[in-house]
């Protein structure tokens, strides 16, 4: 099975991506940031709706991602806001693991 024929983007090994923390890749001009945490993965939009700021590298609480902008929060499971200034919600996107390696993509 190739995964990158069927529009899936390497993210990292499964090893390399510990608990806690990230890692951004692109899937064409859509920036995803892909999260680990307590070991399960998470993979959203790195856009925040309220000006468009990246998200990868706010603080993280919990579930929660924190724009290191302007403080909104959104939840990585959901891409629901779940702190203003933002008010629209962000992409969440699939994650896949085959072979020791995460996958992601817009499937949008």
């Amino acid at each position: 099975m190739s995964l990158e024929r069927e529009g899936w983007i390497y993210v990292a090994n499964r090893n390399a991506l510990l608990s806690g923390e990230f890692r951004v890749v692109y899937d064409g001009d859509t920036p995803i940031a892909v999260y680990n945490i307590d070991g399960s993965l998470y993979a959203i939009e790195d856009v925040c709706s309220h000006d468009g700021g990246d998200l990868a590298g706010g603080a993280v609480y919990g579930f929660e991602v924190e724009c290191p902008r302007h403080g909104a929060r959104f939840d990585v499971r959901t891409g629901a806001v779940t702190m203003p200034p933002a008010c629209v919600p962000i992409a969440c996107f699939p994650v896949r693991e085959h072979d020791g390696a995460i996958w992601t993509r817009d499937d949008r």
